[in-house]
This record gives structure tokens, C-alpha cells and sequence, in this order.
């Protein structure tokens, strides 16, 4: 799937007076020097693949970086422009038996705009977020220099130290601390800082066997029962959940989704022996799963073929919103996983009050990360989801969450950086920004609304 310069994957459109695409680190600097001399608001666009607006500019400037494509596969490492996508990388690497442990959902995202928003996905359960795998970046600032930051260089100014929430996910503002790294600071700033046009990142080697599985549960309690069991399985690097109307929703596609189903966990194990892949008729009849209807398989068909019905989620999500002439709404929000439960309650009863039958969650629970997406058929149903949006965010960080896990918080989530964060917080960041753009032209309307 594309996107054009001027939208993203979410719908969020906007507008440019002038559309760049340079070739070269020297062009790219010689755009961003002239945009400084002239106080032109410059925005920078990856894959397209991000859903908060934040590649969309709303006047000044588009810079693409699509062209900045060096890919280099070594043992350990990779170095990886910023326009090349997750699937070229994924690919490269595996042929040299390797793999990029970060694993968001949209392959054809670029690696640049992954950087940018400290990217997770899938599994992010045992690998954590992009910040974790980057060792050195490559980055044009705003006047036209260049950076080039290795993993342990300390930024040269002072900071406040902002706290973190207690949750395992988190990129929402400037992770600020005394004596933090360039790659820190620049990895999650969502392109406000400066332009990513190349990382080196860690590879791991391939692991020799994998279990992937799709397990389906006959009750949403005993789905959530084996969730909380299973985050204890050795090796599991994948525990995602899929509730009873998200499988509804892909049945179509999936006719061969169980009818007793109400309820999914997506799991993918490195097994060490074939006792790794018995011990799961123990997991599951603990669990109370459906073992004979689920799905299992070691293969790289079965592995595609899981991987699409993954990803069908957001698709079928998404177009249901085009349908409906609405652009795509959903959550990212994260808690303390001891706090899974209690959020998913409410998402449950508020979604009940205001949009029953016309949303379906699904997502990260591994990490107590869920996405509710949101399929309003009415003007006055999309308000209402709007609105109870800053609502979830503020429940979220009242369990000691975070208002942005994976997405970042672009143009239409800036309005949330309030809620996680105290003014003087918010200034502390803010000083940085002034510090490397003084003059605000890059991104701006991203994190900080304007």
C-alpha cells in the first residue's frame, strides 16, 4: 500500500508549497540550509505508513527521504538509509542469517520513520521498542550540518531529568535525562529534532527453529487467563491478544476462524527442543484453549500465513474507515501490566456506552498494550470517539501509562502531551527544541501543538 506525500495511513491530509526530494546528503543539507535562511517550515516524510500526521505537513516545506537507500548487511550489524523500508531490511538480513529484532506491523514502513517514532510491534515482547537496537545515527540538522552520533556520545548541554511511566512501551516527547546519548534523543523525537537519513542497527542471529501459533479460546476470560499464564513461557517473543469482534470482522477473510471462538493470542516461540513444542498441549489445557481448533506450525508458509492474518487486522480496520468516509481512529495507549485488565474494562464500558458494536481491540497485551480501533458509521459516533480518546489517555496515565506506546504522538495526538506531562516538563523539551531549531521550523504542529 502508498500513500501520497500529503496524507498518511490514518487519512490525516494536509498541504505543501513545495514538494523536495533530494539524492544526496549534500542536496538534503543545502534544502534545509536554504529553508533556515528564508524561515520555511520544513516537514519530513517517510513510508507514509504512520497514523498521527506527523510526515503531513500543513504548509512550508515536504522533504522526502525515500532516496536514501544504502543498505549494507555485515555480522552483528546493518547499516540502513532512512527511505529503506522494514521488508528490504527484514529480507537483507535474513539472507545473511540474520534478523532486525524490532517488528512493527507495516513492513513497507521506512526505517527512517521507525526511528522517528521509536517503533515496536510484535515483538516487542522480548525485544522492546527501535531505541534498544540502534548503535549509531546519521542526522541532518536544521541549518544544514551534520551529526553523526554513536551509541554512549553524550549530548553536550544540560537537561532536567523527566520521569518515565511504569509501562514496558512508551514514546510520547523527549526521553530527557543528565548525561543521555545523541541516538536517545534523537530515536522517538519524531522528526522535530532533525533528519534522520541513516542507522546502523544490531542483528541477531537467526534462531534455528520457531513456533508460531494462533491459539483461540471458547471465553474472553480464559483468553485473558492463559494471557497473563503464558507471559512466562521460556523463549515466547510474540503474545498478542485478538478479541471476539476483531474476528468476527476478518472472518471473510479467515473463514476457517473456529465459530466457538471469542477469542485469540497470537504467540511465536524460539524452541531449543522438541520439548519446548510439547510442553504446549500443558500450557494449553491449563489455559482451557481451544488446542484441536487453534493454529501451529514451524514453517515459513505458516509463519506468512499468520503474519496476514495479523495484519489484516489493521487493514480490514482501516478500510471499514475509508467506508465509512472517516479517517482511521485508534488507541495506543500503554499500562503497567499488573494494570492489563482494569484499562481494558474500560475501554470495554465506555466503548459499550458510545459506540457498541462498532469496535474491536486487538494488539500488544503482552506488554498491556492494546489498540482500540474504532469503526464509527456517523458523524456524532466519530465525535464521541474523539472525545473519549482524551479520556483513555488520561485513564492511562492515571494507571501510570503512557499516552503514546508505539505511534508517537504526531499532529493529532499532540494534544496529549499535556496530559502526560507537567508544564515544566513540557518546557524542558521544549528548550532542547529551541536549542537544535531555533527558529521551530522543523515539524512543526508534531508533538508540540500548535
Amino acid at each position: 500500500m502508498s500513500w501520497g506525500y500529503l496524507e498518511d495511513a490514518g487519512g490525516y491530509k494536509g498541504h505543501a508549497d513545495r514538494i523536495c526530494v533530494p539524492t544526496t546528503e549534500a542536496e538534503l543539507c543545502s534544502l534545509m540550509a536554504e529553508a533556515t535562511a528564508q524561515r520555511i517550515p520544513v516537514t519530513i516524510a517517510g513510508g507514509g505508513s504512520g497514523l498521527t500526521g506527523g510526515r503531513v505537513p500543513q504548509g512550508g516545506w515536504l522533504i522526502s527521504v525515500e532516496k536514501f537507500r544504502r543498505l549494507d548487511v555485515e555480522d552483528g550489524i546493518a547499516t540502513v538509509g532512512a527511505g529503506v523500508t522494514l521488508h528490504d531490511l527484514h529480507a537483507a538480513a535474513k539472507a545473511h542469517g540474520q534478523f532486525y529484532p524490532p517488528d512493527p506491523t507495516e513492513t513497507m514502513a521506512f526505517l527512517g520513520g521507525t526511528v522517528a517514532c521509536n517503533s515496536s510491534g510484535s515483538r516487542s515482547f522480548k525485544y522492546g521498542a527501535t531505541r534498544r537496537w540502534i548503535n549509531r545515527l546519521r542526522v541532518v540538522m536544521m541549518d544544514g550540518s551534520v551529526k553523526d552520533v554513536r551509541r554512549g556520545e553524550a549530548i553536550d548541554f544540560d537537561v532536567l531529568e523527566i520521569p518515565q511511566p511504569r509501562c514496558k512501551k512508551h514514546s510520547a516527547g523527549y526521553p530527557l535525562k543528565p548525561g543521555m546519548d545523541w541516538v536517545d534523543l534523537f530515536t522517538g523525537a519524531e522528526g522535530t529534532l532533525g533528519v534522520v537519513i541513516e542507522a546502523e542497527v544490531t542483528l541477531l542471529p537467526a534462531p534455528k527453529q520457531l513456533l508460531n501459533g494462533i491459539v483461540f479460546f471458547p471465553t474472553d476470560e480464559s483468553c485473558f487467563a492463559a494471557l497473563d499464564a503464558w507471559r512466562a513461557v521460556p523463549g515466547l517473543r510474540m503474545l498478542e491478544y485478538v478479541d471476539w469482534s476483531a474476528l468476527k470482522m476478518i472472518r471473510t477473510r479467515f473463514p476457517e476462524i473456529p465459530e466457538e471462538a471469542r477469542g485469540a493470542l497470537i504467540i511465536e516461540q524460539i524452541v531449543e527442543s522438541d520439548a519446548d513444542v510439547d510442553a504446549w498441549a500443558e500450557w494449553l489445557e491449563v489455559a482451557h484453549g481451544l488446542g484441536e481448533l487453534s493454529w501451529f506450525g514451524t514453517s515459513d508458509a505458516d509463519r506468512e500465513r499468520f503474519r496476514k492474518f495479523r495484519h489484516t487486522l489493521p487493514e480490514t480496520v482501516l478500510a471499514i474507515s475509508e467506508r465509512n468516509g472517516f479517517m482511521k481512529m485508534g488507541s495506543d495507549f500503554a499500562v503497567p501490566v499488573e494494570r492489563n485488565r482494569e484499562m481494558i474494562a474500560y475501554y470495554r464500558r465506555r466503548m459499550d456506552e458510545i459506540m457498541p458494536g462498532e469496535y474491536c481491540i486487538f494488539g500488544h497485551l503482552g506488554d498491556a498494550h492494546a489498540h482500540v480501533n474504532m469503526t464509527p458509521s456517523t458523524q456524532a459516533r466519530f465525535d464521541a470517539g474523539a472525545e473519549v480518546m482524551t479520556e483513555f489517555a488520561q485513564k492511562a496515565v492515571e494507571l501510570g501509562g503512557s499516552v503514546a506506546a508505539e505511534h508517537g504522538l504526531g499532529k493529532r495526538k499532540a494534544k496529549f502531551l499535556p496530559i502526560q506531562y507537567s508544564p515544566a516538563e513540557i518546557e524542558a523539551m521544549k528548550a532542547v527544541k529551541r536549542r537544535l531549531d531555533p527558529h521551530w521550523l522543523l515539524g512543526q504542529g508534531t508533538l508540540f501543538a500548535l
